[in-house]
């Protein structure tokens, strides 16, 4: 989805958080420092959820709302009024497992867990995903009331398209601007200066920044300005699956892991472009053994995984397959998801099978931002609701299996496949053959707009979640000594099959690249997205690394794994 879509939707409903400073003094004031403004907007829907049942009546209590419930043998489900959210679940043993399903400005599913509180009484916690959208701006006096500046926005990197280079006040009237390389500088936003606070539109709503404090710790910083000194630390223990331990018992060097990471800590925030993480973790032989966060970012706070959500569906697929789901690689697409086969179906699409779309090699015309089969064609367009049919009727380019072309509607079709095939919506399938299993609890699924999962990438997961299925794949398929999906799925999907670039190939819906490691060469599978999302295996050495930034559309979303996993990782591993 494109960041000026997401803009959009991120800021129907907002909360203006502002934080006001001294009284402007006379003339025009000094405002050299750090400024900052934020929005967040949470869905109203949120909180205790009680399911209660009388008899055969079921209702269902949640932020005011007291609604009838429908019940069908063991499954139950109930929708709030004006689309406000819906639940699906399941009566067993333990309670009632079920989705949440936010629609509009989010459309995500995410999972929920009620559980018997008294006689024919279940009660769960409905908690929504926060969206917020942070702006900082630096400033660095000029002179003669101009500013050096950039926009900072860590959430989806917005600054990158409102380029910005100084910042001109004149009496109370501030005006950002700036432009994009090779091109003229013209303003970009107006706004005013008024008793400590800079009022700006920026996306076509009104942020107030305010100036934090030189004393005052910010995000803005991996880790507040001065940097703090980086003393190594064992992730925590939790109930989530992962055994934790420290650096020294997996053989990787603590002096070279705090050079590393100190590194992270003093990365200059002087520029857009400066590579901006927000996490790091790393697990060997299976045991957690660094965790680290940075400008805010914490273990519980869920990111969005952009494109690396694609491989969420090859380890569905994976799963669903060693389930005994009847789908195969040579399923066909068009027979598959079509009634009847129209008589003029070009015949490439007749060839088409699930493989062709997992190897991102279906031939579909999705090559420029402009193809009808580009993931943002498909989103902004509104004549067809059904995605999967959409895809269906997008034009060919070329006979499937005869050219890798890097195109999201495909792994969401694929997706559909699954979905036509077991008659169970993915999100619940999901839970039940990984996230149950893996114990895996906070994240957040997209939806299309007929509510069905999205497969294109978009996946909000907390990273040590995430990293489980790289984890799981370095295990040759297996979690706790159970087999999640087979050994071959795990070891075909991450290989080298097709050449992505010159430095990169791509397996089914995971990339693949080399490392040069001690006067060898190991391989590195990895689950990619788009501002620095990158959860990678290198089975060589039972290692899995994940990182997630917000270097959006930035050539520097490419430092984690082309620099940080090669210069400031692999040394520090015996």
């Amino acid at each position: 989805m494109s960041p000026a879509r997401r803009v959009t939707l991120a800021v129907t409903a907002i909360l203006l958080l502002a934080t006001r400073t001294a009284p402007a003094q006379e003339g025009v004031p000094d405002l050299t420092g750090l400024w900052a403004a934020k929005t967040s907007f949470v869905p109203d829907i949120r909180g205790p959820l009680l399911l209660l049942r009388a008899g055969k009546v079921w209702r269902a209590d949640i932020a005011g709302f007291s609604v009838p419930a429908r019940a069908n043998g063991r499954k139950v489900s109930f929708e709030l009024p004006d689309g406000k959210g819906k639940f699906r679940g399941q009566l067993e043993e333990s309670g009632i497992v079920g989705q949440w399903i936010v629609r509009g400005s989010q459309n995500n599913a995410s999972p929920i867990m009620l559980k018997p509180a008294g006689p024919n009484r279940w009660r769960g916690q409905v908690s929504p995903l926060e969206d917020a959208l942070t702006f900082y701006l630096p400033l660095t006096g000029r002179g003669n009331g101009t500013y050096a500046t950039f926009l900072r926005n860590p959430e989806r990197n917005l600054g990158w398209f409102i380029r910005v280079s100084r910042m001109e006040i004149k009496d109370d009237v501030v005006t950002l601007i700036g432009g994009r390389s090779g091109q003229a500088e013209q303003p970009q936003a107006e706004g005013r200066y008024d008793d400590g606070v800079l009022r700006i539109p920026l996306a076509g709503v009104s942020f107030d920044f305010s100036r934090v404090d030189q004393e005052t710790w910010s995000p803005f910083y991996p880790r507040g300005k001065p940097g703090q000194r980086y003393h190594y630390v064992a992730p925590l223990q939790l109930d989530d699956g992962w055994p934790v331990a420290t650096v020294e018992d997996v053989g990787i060097s603590r002096a070279g892991i705090e050079t590393f990471v100190q590194r992270l800590i003093d990365l200059p925030m002087d520029s857009l472009s400066t590579s901006q993480i927000h996490s790091l973790l790393i697990a060997r032989h299976g045991k957690l053994v660094v965790e680290e966060y940075f400008h805010g970012y914490h273990r519980d706070l869920p990111h969005n995984t952009r494109s690396a959500g694609k491989s969420w569906v090859a380890v569905l697929l994976g799963a669903a397959m060693q389930a005994g789901i009847p789908i195969r690689l040579n399923t066909p697409v068009y027979q598959t998801m079509l009634d009847s086969l129209p008589r003029d179906l070009d015949p490439r699409k007749r060839a088409m099978t699930l493989e062709h779309l997992i190897s991102m090699t279906a031939g579909y015309n999705c090559s420029g931002e402009s193809a009808p089969g580009d993931e943002d064609v498909m989103q902004s367009q509104t004549a067809e609701p059904d995605w999967y049919r959409y895809t269906l009727n997008v034009p060919m380019l070329t006979a499937p299996g005869d050219t890798i072309v890097y195109c999201s509607i495909e792994p969401n079709l694929a997706g559909g496949i699954l979905r036509k095939i077991s008659g169970e919506p993915l999100p619940e399938m999901f839970y039940r053959l990984i996230a149950k299993p893996l114990r895996m609890s906070n994240y957040y699924l997209p939806l299309s707009p007929t509510g069905e999962a999205y497969g294109g990438g978009g996946h909000t997961f907390t990273p040590r979640d995430f990293m489980k299925l790289p984890q799981l794949m370095v295990n040759e398929g297996k979690w706790n000594g159970r087999q999640i999906i087979s050994r071959e799925w795990a070891r075909k999907s991450g290989s080298a099959l097709r050449n992505l670039s010159k430095i990169q190939q791509y397996g089914w819906l995971w990339n693949s690249l080399e490392y040069p490691y001690k006067g060898r060469t190991v391989r590195a599978f990895f689950a990619g997205g788009n501002g620095g999302q990158i959860f990678m295996g290198i089975p060589a050495l039972d290692l899995v690394i994940a990182f997630t930034g917000g270097n959006y559309n930035d050539p520097a979303l490419f430092i984690p794994q082309r620099q940080f996993v090669p210069e400031g990782i692999l040394p520090a591993v015996n």
